[in-house]
């Protein structure tokens, strides 16, 4: 008799994952690829609830994180979502923080290894969410990176507290300040992942990449000869016509999921509670810079999706156009306001009587009637 009852993983009724559980692995799949694997809200609170499951589940020894399709593992939070909801609700972002929150402390939290098997971009929220595993296997064809600073937001989950504990402080500033990306054998060389594998095969049906020493692919711990590990390697021209499908290139998983699966089995065959507690010792530094700074991200962030540059950087991502970072930062050279939309809040309607109107409005938008810069002032004063 138990009080924590093993569940089978059909029997949970997921939406927006996929969730399976056999030979002692635990396989947690984003299932959103129309979207790139953006998570939704409803998402989050799948994706917590199936580590929490395997956390807890005797029969699973380690747990295999990943992306469905070959374009994404993941790329972090729906921007849709955000620009339609949370802009014009900011104090539910900050219950969606929660919820983002539970997730990432579910892969952290969790009692078995968690594995990120990198099928495609791990981008924004998606970087983060493979660097709370603990490791990462990485297909050639793909990048990681960051862009909190290019849609106005900050990367605060996960990648201002955990990349300088990963890469040094220099790349990580270099990561969340100006949102390059970094392509697989990049990301080996800083230390982001732990294997990369290759993944485009050509017209002749053969993997692009080949290694020296007769390796499959480069890993952390059978990377002795640097100065050239590689016999042939895979151009970016290629990755691209095999991501397209085009002049008979292609993707193969097959290497990153003997990689992956090889890991899995080396994880078996250790002693489990050795392992999870080994698990809590390496955490410190990631719990400890967590810990002390998420709360009030989660807190930061509600607040100023208030403000003008996410509503700007978010309608410019759903538009597909270039955000105007320039302008925002013209307005606030030239004195005017760069918090809001149409300024602040400071003219009165001297027909209606209505308060708080927009600086910018020259009509009021409740009666119509014209505004005027004494109406402005009028309202400062009373303020005051």
């Amino acid at each position: 008799m138990t009080q924590f009852a093993v569940r089978k993983a059909q029997d949970f009724t997921f939406q927006e994952i996929r969730y399976e559980k056999r030979d002692w692995i635990a396989r947690i799949t984003i299932d959103r690829p129309h979207n790139y694997n953006a998570y939704s809200t409803p998402a989050l609170q799948e994706l917590a609830a199936a580590f929490q499951d395997a956390s807890w589940d005797d029969g699973v020894s380690v747990v295999v994180f990943t992306g469905s399709g070959n374009q994404a593992f993941c790329t972090g939070g729906d921007v849709k979502e955000y620009q339609q909801d949370y802009t014009r609700k900011p104090r539910d972002y900050w219950k969606y923080m929660c919820c983002f929150k539970a997730y990432l402390e579910s892969i952290t939290n969790c009692s078995k290894p968690v594995i990120a098997r990198l099928n495609g971009m791990a981008v924004g929220g998606g970087n983060e969410s493979q660097l709370a595993c603990d490791l990462a296997v990485m297909g050639e064809h793909t990048y990681v990176g960051q862009v909190g600073t290019s849609v106005g937001s900050v990367a605060c989950g996960g990648a201002t507290q955990w990349l300088p504990v990963h890469v040094g402080d220099r790349r990580a500033r270099g990561m969340v300040f100006l949102n390059q990306r970094y392509p697989a054998y990049t990301a080996i060389s800083m230390g982001l992942v732990n294997v990369v594998v290759p993944t485009v095969k050509g017209p002749d049906g053969k993997f692009r990449t080949t290694f020296t020493g007769g390796r499959k692919y480069l890993a952390d711990w059978n990377t002795d000869t640097w100065d050239a590990p590689f016999a042939s390697r895979v151009t970016n021209e290629e990755i691209s016509l095999a991501l397209k499908g085009k002049d008979g290139f292609s993707l193969d998983f097959s290497v990153l999921d003997a990689a992956v699966d090889d890991l899995c089995g080396q994880i078996v065959n250790k002693f489990f509670e050795c392992t999870r507690y080994t698990k809590a010792q390496t955490n410190f530094w990631k719990d400890l810079a967590w810990h002390s700074t998420v709360g009030h991200a989660r807190d930061w962030l509600s607040i100023h999706y208030t403000s003008l540059e996410p509503h700007e950087g978010m309608t410019a991502f759903v538009e597909k156009r270039k955000a105007d970072y320039v302008g925002l930062r013209r307005r606030a050279a030239e004195g005017g306001s760069s918090e809001f939309l149409w300024g602040p809040y400071s003219k009165t309607c001297s027909a209606c009587g209505a308060k708080g109107l927009p600086e910018a409005f020259e009509h009021c938008g409740r009666c119509g009637a014209g505004l005027t810069a004494e109406g402005a002032e009028s309202a400062e004063r009373k303020v005051r």
